[in-house]
Formats: C-alpha cells, sequence, structure tokens
C-alpha cells in the first residue's frame, strides 16, 4: 500500500512540475550583446537606480554578490543589468520604454552579455578562439567571467530565458573596435544566424536592432563606422538601425553620458515596439 501511495505521489509531482516552469508567451525576452556601451559604461545616476516597473526583468548572466543576484534567475530591471562592475546602458531604458507602452499584461526581460572593447569576432562560434588568443590580459579577464566563451555563454542564458519567455528580439551594439571593417556586417550576419539555428527561431520572428556609435554631431571618435552599420539591413533583412545623433556623448568621444544613454535607450525600444508591430505614445 505505502509503494502505490508512493508512486501516486510520485506521478502528481511529474504532472505538476511542467506547469509550474511553464512558458509564459506574454513574457518578452530580448537578448543583448556587443561591447562597452551594451555592456554598460560604469557609474549609475540616482535617478537611474531605481525603482523600475516589476514588469521589466533582468536575467543575471554571472553571480552579482554587491547586488545579492545569483546567475541565471531573474530580477527587476535596476542597473547594472550586465555585470556587477558596469553602469547604465541602452539595455536599461530599451526595458523601460517598452513596460511603459506594452499592455499592462506583458512583462520584459533583457540578458545582456557584452564585453568592453571587444572586436565582433569574439562572437563567432567556430573561431573566437583566435581572437581571445590574442586579446589583452584585461578583456581575458573579463571573458573569463563568461566560461572563456561569450558567445555560448549567451545561448546558455537564452535558452534558461526561454524555458520562462519567448525571445523576442536581438539587441546590438558594437562596431567601435571593428571601424571602417567593412565585413562587419557579414560577421554580424553571421552570428545572428547561429543564434537563431542554436536557439530555435525564426528570423521573422526576432528582429536584430543594432545602434550607431557615438555619432559625428557629438565628434565620434569611431562615427565613420556608422555609414557600415547603416549597411547592416542590407545584409540581414531583419535587421534596423538607431540613430545616435543628439545623444549626447563623454569627453572620450566613444561613450554617451548618462542623458545619451537614457534618449539611446528609448529609441531602441521605440523601434521595437514599432517593428512588432506596437504603437509608441507620444511622449515627446
Amino acid at each position: 500500500m505505502k509503494k502505490l501511495f508512493a508512486s501516486f505521489a510520485l506521478l502528481g509531482l511529474l504532472l505538476i512540475k511542467p506547469n509550474a516552469s511553464a512558458q509564459d508567451t506574454n513574457f518578452f525576452v530580448f537578448l543583448c550583446f556587443g561591447q562597452s556601451n551594451m555592456e554598460g559604461f560604469p557609474g549609475i545616476a540616482e535617478e537611474d537606480k531605481g525603482p523600475v516597473d516589476e514588469r521589466f526583468q533582468m536575467l543575471a548572466a554571472v553571480d552579482f554578490p554587491k547586488q545579492a543576484r545569483v546567475k541565471g534567475n531573474w530580477y527587476p530591471g535596476v542597473p547594472p543589468l550586465s555585470r556587477p562592475s558596469a553602469g547604465l546602458g541602452p539595455g536599461d531604458y530599451f526595458g523601460r520604454t517598452l513596460v511603459s507602452n506594452l499592455p499592462s499584461h506583458i512583462k520584459v526581460g533583457v540578458v545582456n552579455v557584452s564585453i568592453g572593447g571587444c572586436k565582433i569576432e569574439l562572437f563567432e562560434k567556430d573561431s573566437y578562439q583566435s581572437y581571445v588568443a590574442i586579446a589583452p590580459k584585461w578583456m581575458t579577464n573579463t571573458i573569463a567571467t563568461y566560461s572563456g566563451n561569450p558567445y555560448r555563454h549567451l545561448v546558455e542564458m537564452a535558452k534558461r530565458a526561454q524555458k520562462d519567455g519567448v525571445i523576442k528580439g536581438i539587441l546590438l551594439h558594437q562596431g567601435e573596435s571593428n571601424t571602417n571593417d567593412k565585413e562587419w556586417p557579414n560577421k554580424v550576419k553571421g552570428i545572428y544566424g547561429n543564434l537563431l539555428k542554436d536557439l530555435g527561431l525564426k528570423a521573422e520572428d526576432v528582429p536584430l536592432i543594432a545602434g550607431e556609435v557615438v555619432n559625428a554631431d557629438q565628434n565620434g571618435a569611431c562615427a565613420s563606422m556608422n555609414k557600415i552599420i547603416a549597411d547592416l539591413p542590407k545584409t540581414i533583412p531583419t535587421a534596423h538601425v538607431v540613430s545616435s545623433a543628439g545623444c549626447a556623448a563623454r569627453g572620450d568621444r566613444l561613450h554617451f553620458t548618462a542623458a545619451g544613454y537614457r534618449e539611446f535607450g528609448k529609441r531602441y525600444g521605440e523601434k521595437m515596439l514599432s517593428v512588432l508591430g506596437y504603437k509608441v505614445a507620444e511622449t515627446r
């Protein structure tokens, strides 16, 4: 009798478990990758620390001891979104813009794996080792936090996120370290294609939104790269480019100010909303 009871109890647990971790189609997940601007430039102003709408969540891609966040778990989307030492980036106001414009039953989650200073080659799954081999020590230390393979780490975290929600788009900010590299669009196409394949996604369901580097109107050190970034939709039909014109930059002419990130993030958000078929509230 005890064995029979135990069998029924086990069957009950097996039946309950799938529902406890069922995928929520109203939980929109977005993958973020790139270099330092997407990573989040160190420094977070008081007004950016939250609180944020609980519908905006971030998946901790690594452990955040200072913020009491554990890798693989969801938390409110308060910066930093990529790593404990990072700061504000476009992903912050991207998420805030989405939840303020989407229906109240829809949640938004971001998964951010970005490495300051890296070339796009670091995310090429079949050849990243060649880049890591010549990367500076400060960068390899960061790469090590992603198990030595940022692309694989992003895929693993994305698969974790897919247990809870649906991947609806990919955000990219990279290019400073590939300035004037005319093959950049093709390299991005390869990475985008690998992500779609490895995650079982279709391009028409998962647009790629790429942002310009610091614009020429801000005397951007790498502004010439924006001409190449502008060609991305010619290479990837489901890609869209967000302008950085007017987004305030820091004195290094490579990174944006907090105000610049806020505006840039809103533009990412508004572009994604438009691509997904949602209207943007008139707030400007």
